[in-house]
């Protein structure tokens, strides 16, 4: 008899340590969202928010705003493609490059000669990306070739075809990625388009960056800012995606408070992704489904739990 308790009492503990981590790396499971876009020089979408979505001062910015209402600029940092995985070149299609493809963002595609823009000189620069959820990646700059009309739509063409700036985790400084590159001989107008590509998700991001190389080809063109972080903060609450890291209730929903609410539909980030968890390029029922299968398992603890001490009530009688 003290046989039978002993091996029920082992039943019960292993049934427990097996069930338990299970179920907590499964509740863990979940989109984990990186957010950003570059600020030196800053990008399109970045200034635009920083003029204020609602009353915008440049034209190129209004125009944006009419294009495709103010919830890209108050979204400024989630310009991305959830299962991109390095596809770029073959998911985002010439005229689309800005918006990396995205109805949402197809005010950003706008071919216009007076985005605000960034003063440059050609030679060494400080890049700076900020990253309002910093994630490890490699982020990759392009510039447009001599000759580049920014009066016509954006191609993949329009760009060199090897960056002139490559890194891969550099460091993170005051909530931004900060790095150094070479700026190659031009002058006038130019872009500049950069890639974050997430090493730890096929999760990308995309910008582009407005430039001037002397400003002598239109000097009426206006200045970029960056937003501060004074702004970002008092417009996170109008953001359909979390400036702490995460997709705002869908990041969370393996806590078992927000389950209800993401089954519901209250989570923004899928439809944010297209419907792609970024970190897990699965659908919006992925998290979901964890949910389900930790549930089981730590049902399937109880009842081990519970029949072991159904046994020892027996051998007791």
């Amino acid at each position: 008899m003290h046989v039978r308790r002993t091996t029920a009492r082992r039943a019960a503990r292993v049934g427990v340590l097996a069930a338990g981590p299970l179920a907590l790396s499964l509740l863990a499971v979940g989109p984990a969202d990186a957010h950003g876009s570059m600020s030196d020089p800053v990008s399109r979408v970045a200034a635009c928010f920083a003029e204020g979505p609602e009353h915008p001062r440049s034209a190129a910015c209004k125009a944006l705003v009419a294009a495709g209402g103010t919830q890209p600029l108050y979204d400024w940092n989630e310009v991305n493609i959830g299962t991109a995985a390095g596809r770029h070149r073959q998911i985002i299609p010439d005229g689309k490059l800005c918006s990396a493809g995205r109805a949402k963002y197809r005010g950003l595609d706008l071919p216009r000669a007076d985005w605000p823009g960034t003063r440059l000189a050609p030679g060494a620069h400080t890049f700076r990306y900020r990253a309002t959820a910093p994630h490890r990646g490699t982020f990759e700059l392009y510039i447009t070739k001599d000759g580049y009309d920014p009066k016509k739509p954006l191609k993949w063409s329009d760009l060199e075809a090897k960056p002139f700036a490559k890194v891969t985790d550099p460091t993170l400084r005051n909530g931004s990625y900060v790095f150094d590159g070479k700026l190659p001989k031009r002058s006038g107008r130019h872009l500049i388009y950069s890639v974050w590509q997430r090493s730890d998700s096929p999760e990308a991001f995309y910008t582009c960056s407005d430039v001037d190389f002397g400003r002598s080809a239109n000097a009426k063109t206006p200045l970029a800012a960056a937003p501060g972080e004074q702004q970002i903060a008092a417009d996170a609450h109008k953001s359909t995606v979390s400036h702490a890291g995460h997709a705002e209730h869908a990041g969370h929903v393996a806590a078992a408070g927000d389950a209800a609410h993401a089954s519901a539909g209250g989570g923004n980030a899928p439809a944010a992704q297209g419907g792609q968890l970024a970190e897990t390029g699965g659908d919006d029922r992925t998290a979901l489904m964890a949910l389900a299968g930790a549930g089981t398992l730590a049902a399937g603890g109880t009842a081990i739990v519970l029949a072991a001490r159904r046994r020892q009530a027996r051998d007791r009688a």
